[in-house]
């Protein structure tokens, strides 16, 4: 625990099996109380090796439902446990589990309800070996977000984030997308039930077994940001009803 608030760190995994025990050893465990695991139908041996080295809530799905699909699951099982604060944190060691302390910290100490690791800050992402087009997309597509959600985010696209129980529990998670927009809909969520999101810079990884999208998903994505950001704007202004968001 921490300031006697429950910690749940949350794993959605999909062919994690190569970096999964590394993520792991990293946990820092003098404040996380649980680690839940998501395999979302994974090709290789995640789920073995996650109840080998003794993650004691594993679930296997048994078909892929996609990474919002996961997430859900994730979540659900993390309020099942009372957590009050939950961290998700990819599998895949693209990002540190060493931030877990700060990031939790934020949130246990009533300073923002959500935090997110945020590779923008700094130069995390270059320095880390984003690819330049998924650099340029994000910056571009974080500048509309802005805009069009009126915040003020260095990025909206990063997989590392932590949630008060409080938070998680006012929002429809369920009527989200199960594929990779689940995130942007979430943030649109946040915003719009009135919570705000603090940042922290966070250094990652870009390596062979990281996970990632190709090009044209990453151009569906893209798209599917935009049409939730003009959603959300069109929500605001009373010319759109989005049930998700009320």
């Amino acid at each position: 625990m921490f300031r006697n608030q429950k910690v749940v760190v949350v794993l959605p995994a999909y062919n994690a099996e190569r970096t999964l025990e590394k993520t792991y050893a990293e946990i820092p465990f003098d404040i996380v109380d649980e680690v839940v695991l998501v395999d979302d139908h994974s090709r290789d041996n995640t789920s073995a090796l996650a109840q080998k080295i003794g993650i004691r809530h594993v679930i296997r799905h048994e078909q892929n439902k996609g990474y919002g699909g996961n997430q859900k699951t994730c979540y659900a099982k993390a309020l099942e446990l009372n957590a009050d604060i939950v961290v998700m944190l990819h599998p895949d060691y693209q990002y540190t589990p060493l931030l877990i302390h700060s990031m939790v910290a934020v949130i246990a100490n009533d300073l923002y309800p959500v935090v997110f690791g945020s590779r923008i800050l700094g130069k995390g992402a270059l320095r880390g070996g984003m690819p330049m087009y998924k650099y340029v997309a994000n910056r571009f597509l974080t500048l509309f977000q802005n805009l069009l959600l009126n915040q003020k985010l260095s990025e909206y696209h990063t997989g590392y984030r932590a949630f008060s129980g409080k938070v998680l529990r006012s929002l429809n998670l369920q009527a989200n997308s199960d594929d990779f927009i689940f995130d942007n809909e979430m943030i649109a969520q946040i915003f719009a039930k009135g919570f705000e999101i603090g940042e922290i810079t966070c250094p990652t990884k870009y390596f062979e077994e990281a996970s990632s999208i190709n090009f044209r998903r990453s151009a569906i994505y893209g798209l599917g940001v935009l049409r939730v950001s003009v959603r959300y704007r069109l929500h605001k202004l009373g010319l759109l009803s989005w049930k998700a968001l009320q």
